[in-house]
């Protein structure tokens, strides 16, 4: 039996979804999965598609919180998202105004859809004075985290994203789904199909166990001064 893992986010779930009715596909996503018709119910899928979902757009406020945190008298926050998976980041960006007016902060949403717009939208930054970055969530960012990381560094911008791998490379902080328990969950339902269950007998699977990353060479780098408080809640702390 041929199991498709659509495990590269949105858009790969979609491909694969338009590729065949008949073969089991496992996707691991951010989005509803019902919204972008994946599947009909969460407990009972019943067709050829399950999978797992994460919470990386429901946290972005939280990012918001925990940039607000590091660099208090930040005022000014700069949004990445990939308008290619507009749903995606729409919701995302509407979770994050609304924390921000109950903050009183401003947010300013930047695009980038290809490598080339990242260094538009560092510029960008610079010119609105923003005080931190916040990146949304996308598969396409998630494969440059240590690009993004290097950028955020070089123009010694206070940055968060959902990938630890950003953290690792030189972002300051990362806060999103434990991306091993994440893909652990597909695997699992990729055996289970492989030995014979039917994708629309599983239900949709939540991802629900969060990290939070924080990079104290980064933060000394910057001059930020991180609270005992947080790093005493960090799942890993980079010295």
């Amino acid at each position: 039996m041929a199991v498709i893992v659509a495990a590269s986010g949105t858009p790969g779930a979609l491909a694969a979804k338009a590729a065949t009715a008949t073969i089991p596909i496992v996707f691991a996503v951010a989005v509803d999965p019902i919204k972008e018709g994946f599947v009909g119910s969460l407990s009972h899928p019943g067709g050829n598609l399950t999978g797992v979902t994460n919470l990386n757009v429901e946290i972005g406020p939280k990012r918001l919180e925990l940039m607000h945190t590091v660099v208090p008298a930040a005022m000014r926050f700069g949004v990445l998202v990939d308008p290619t998976g507009a749903d995606l980041a729409n919701t995302f960006v509407r979770g994050v105004q609304t924390a921000a007016e109950k903050l009183g902060l401003q947010i300013h949403v930047l695009n980038a859809s290809s490598e080339r717009d990242f260094n538009s939208a560092f510029d960008a930054l610079a010119q609105l004075h923003a005080d931190a970055l916040i990146i949304g969530p996308s598969a396409f960012f998630g494969a440059r985290s240590e690009q993004l990381a290097a950028l955020a560094l070089r123009h010694a911008v206070p940055s968060i994203f959902q990938y630890g791998a950003f953290a690792r490379a030189g972002g300051l902080l990362s806060y999103g789904t434990d991306e091993t328990e994440f893909y652990h969950l597909v695997g699992l339902y990729t055996g289970r199909i492989l030995k014979g269950e039917k994708p629309g007998d599983l239900p949709v699977q939540q991802s629900a166990k969060i990290e939070l990353i924080i990079n104290l060479k980064t933060a000394k780098a910057l001059g930020i001064a991180i609270p005992l408080s947080l790093l005493g809640r960090a799942d890993e702390v980079i010295e």
